[in-house]
């Protein structure tokens, strides 16, 4: 039945068809599902990204997570390099952080999209303004021809707004990305400083992706 209900919500959600013995998804390059579906998908590279990313983190260092279904895999290990300073705009992370000792949470308010689990908006933009942080990790729907894009327009505004309080900005993607499309240009990849990608990357997807001259690591698989 937990199938049968869970295949009803993805079909009312125009994400699949119902079909006899089964489901198909509905095919859309430009998919980028609510956080039910996106804490779902694509889990092991999420975990790869993440534990690639976590020697990239030093203690005393003030951190923004963005609302990332990617950069929270990281929010779960950054225990491991407490002290830390952490800033975000997605629930989720506030939730896995929540009392974690030698972890200074701060939490950006706004208005609340059920779909993101996450504030967004002006007032979230002007909560982001009054601050700096050493270092932003966050992800977004869809890398075409060496630019970001993403699906909501108020989350790419937000995006920016973070990028623009990080000294150090690191994108982590996984392989999907770059076989996707995006409505809203967030920025070129050359405005961050590191892209971390998982090994399931093409070479051709590779190759392109370092052309442009940003820094690339290529997260391993364990």
């Amino acid at each position: 039945m937990t199938i049968r209900r869970d295949l009803d919500y993805l079909q009312g959600k125009g994400w699949l068809r119902k079909v006899r013995g089964g489901a198909t998804a509905q095919p859309s390059t430009a998919f980028h599902g609510d956080i039910r579906y996106r804490n779902q998908a694509m889990a092991a590279e999420k975990g790869a990204l993440a534990r690639a990313a976590l020697p990239l983190v030093k203690p005393g260092q003030s951190l923004v997570v963005d609302d990332s279904t990617t950069a929270l895999a990281l929010a779960g290990l950054l225990s491991q390099r407490a002290p830390l300073t952490v800033i975000t705009n997605f629930v989720p992370v506030i939730q896995v952080l929540a009392g974690s000792p030698g972890i200074d949470l701060i939490s950006l308010g706004g208005a609340y999209f059920p779909a993101y689990d996450a504030f967004l908006g002006i007032r979230t933009i002007d909560a982001v303004n009054s601050l700096r942080a050493d270092t932003l990790f966050a992800s977004t729907t869809a890398i075409t021809r060496g630019h970001c894009y993403h699906q909501s327009q108020e989350t790419v505004g937000v995006k920016r707004a973070l990028m623009e309080a990080c000294d150090r900005k690191i994108l982590l993607v996984d392989h999907t990305k770059f076989q996707r499309r995006g409505l809203y240009q967030l920025a070129p990849v050359t405005a961050f400083d590191l892209v971390v990608v998982d090994a399931g990357i093409s070479a051709s997807e590779l190759d392109t992706l370092q052309a442009t001259g940003v820094e690339v690591l290529v997260a391993g698989p364990e």
